[in-house]
């Protein structure tokens, strides 16, 4: 479609030697701190400085952008977007990945052709998103952001036959840590991928929540789980993380899970039916924030008294979602677990320019620092992801 010749197969690169570039990510007493952390930097004479996208140890300057620019001579980077479902979280993760092509745009003369496609109806099989990276494929779009609930084996086969056409896959926010890829031996841990840019769910989300339950309620009380769809690799990832952290309690106790399908109806009709088996329970996890909303909704429906420090019906999520930030403020959801859909967007981005463009390695597996959001740090998260999905960058 552009004429860009496409760089080395996943699987050429194995006798490559790869190496990691720089994640602009620093986490600070259990908080991220994201103001200021950037892989695209300004010129020199600006205000601030550093490397180049994904370099980390070149300085980059007024002199480099040109050059990067002259090399690059204008070309168009087909990208698509394929997210399991069209929603909130992932209309944040788009908007922020725009933000940061407007800034290669503008730098290196990177244009860009963005398309997004996600499942209309079942989100949970991922069938729907065979076909559309099969479309991708055929098109042959030079690279694809990918997060599917496909089966991973039938993905990973995709992948390579369309890498044997020239398109390059990029996984994001996805379940590869199930499977427990090794780069022992192996520089691609065994993936048809150049890169998979997400955090992992057991210990970055569902662990993270338990132990936040745990701190709350002093290592004691009753938990109901109100999961995803039953054999959902998020499911399984989160509620071993999960489990594992309440486990480390022995005052705490798991009473019962129920399927909230990853929505809020199906989490708020999930949750009235626990509330009514254990109406004094102590704590609610939703393993997305849209569950964990739902079940805010279905403790008000009870006359419950939501969690105010100290006493009441303790409710926590996972996404990182205004509507959930705002939530929080309102005393409606005691935390979530904020995923950094904004920077997950940027670093897809900073990543696929220091491939495709700048002809990097970069590593196969990045993870996005995350954190456990509440009414003591919600008005910063919440203001970093307004910014950015208040910015006109749209492709």
């Amino acid at each position: 479609m552009t004429g860009i010749k496409p760089m080395d197969s996943p699987t050429k690169r194995r006798t490559r030697s790869r190496r990691g570039w720089a994640v602009c990510s620093t986490m600070v007493v259990g908080a991220m701190t994201l103001a200021g952390c950037s892989t695209v930097d300004k010129p020199a004479g600006e205000e601030g400085g550093g490397g180049a996208p994904g370099a980390g140890t070149i300085v980059s300057s007024s002199a480099s952008d040109a050059e990067i620019k002259k090399m690059w001579g204008g070309k168009t980077l087909n990208v698509g977007f394929s997210p399991p479902i069209l929603s909130e979280f992932y209309t944040q993760i788009e908007k922020s990945a725009f933000n940061r092509m407007k800034e290669y745009e503008d730098r290196y003369g990177v244009k860009w052709k963005w398309e997004r496609q996600g499942a209309l109806n079942d989100a949970h099989s991922g069938t729907e998103t065979l076909g559309i990276v099969q479309g991708y494929i055929a098109r042959k779009f030079n690279a694809v952001f990918v997060c599917s609930a496909a089966n991973a084996a039938t993905m990973q086969q995709l992948y390579a036959q369309g890498t044997k056409q020239g398109v390059h896959f990029y996984q994001f926010n996805s379940t590869e840590e199930l499977a427990n890829p090794s780069q022992a031996n192996d520089p691609t841990g065994g993936l048809n991928t150049i890169s998979n840019i997400g955090y992992d769910d057991r210990w970055q989300s569902g662990y993270l929540a338990g132990q936040y339950i745990a701190k709350q309620l002093k290592g004691k009380g009753t938990v109901i789980q109100i999961l995803g769809p039953s054999g959902s690799d998020w499911t399984k990832l989160r509620q071993k993380g999960f489990e594992t952290a309440i486990a480390e309690y022995p005052g705490l106790k798991i009473a019962a899970a129920a399927d909230g399908g990853y929505v809020r109806d199906k989490g708020l009709a999930a949750a009235q039916d626990l509330l009514v088996k254990y109406p004094d329970v102590d704590a609610v996890y939703g393993e997305n924030e849209d569950m964990a909303l739902g079940a805010s909704q279905a403790i008000d429906a009870r006359g419950l008294k939501h969690w105010d420090g100290s006493s009441g019906i303790i409710t926590i999520g996972a996404d990182g979602l205004v509507s959930g930030m705002e939530a929080i403020k309102a005393g409606k959801l005691t935390a979530t677990v904020n995923v950094n859909s904004i920077e997950m967007g940027r670093m897809m981005v900073d990543t696929l320019v220091a491939h495709e463009v700048l002809g990097e390695a970069v590593s196969q597996f990045i993870r996005i620092p995350t954190v456990v959001v509440d009414k003591s740090n919600v008005t910063w998260n919440e203001s970093i992801i307004k910014e950015a999905m208040a910015a006109k960058a749209k492709y």
